[in-house]
């Protein structure tokens, strides 16, 4: 990465890092290669996703998506809001954090649609993402957003 870079342009990496991780969750899954660091650790909140505890590479983390939308047909993730960024530049690489809301939608098991909010913040080291927390309404829950 360029350190010449200004916040207009941070923020822009930002919020594309975000968008990518995004479209990955939405079965681009061959993005997991590029937007995430050889290793990194996922928190997530949620129950039911305690399979993600254990996932530490971009392979495990395709896998795992595709195994998700395997049981979840029509899954679909939409960013929402403003994101924040937080990123600065360190050994000329963005770091630091990117957060925002997101809506999830699917349909259930009578064909209606149902949608769930959650927040994911996304902690980036030499311009990859290294650590994710992610907490989202849950079965019951509902979105952010009307």
């Amino acid at each position: 990465m360029n350190p010449v870079l200004n916040d207009d342009d941070l923020r822009r990496f930002g919020v594309g890092t975000y968008d990518r991780w995004t479209a990955m969750w939405n079965g681009d899954v061959g993005l997991a290669e590029e937007i995430m660091a050889p290793e990194f650790t996922l928190r997530y909140a949620q129950a039911g996703t305690e399979a993600f505890d254990d996932v530490r590479t971009p392979r495990q983390l395709a896998d795992i998506i595709t195994s998700w939308h395997r049981s979840r047909p029509g899954l679909r993730f939409a960013a929402e809001a403003t994101a924040v960024v937080d990123l600065g530049f360190v050994d000329g690489a963005p770091a630091g954090l990117v957060a925002r809301p997101y809506v999830a939608s699917f349909a259930d098991q009578d064909g209606r649609t149902v949608a769930r909010s959650g927040t994911d913040t996304l902690r980036g080291t030499g311009g990859l993402i290294t650590e994710v927390w992610s907490v989202s309404s849950g079965a019951g829950g509902r979105t952010f957003y009307r």
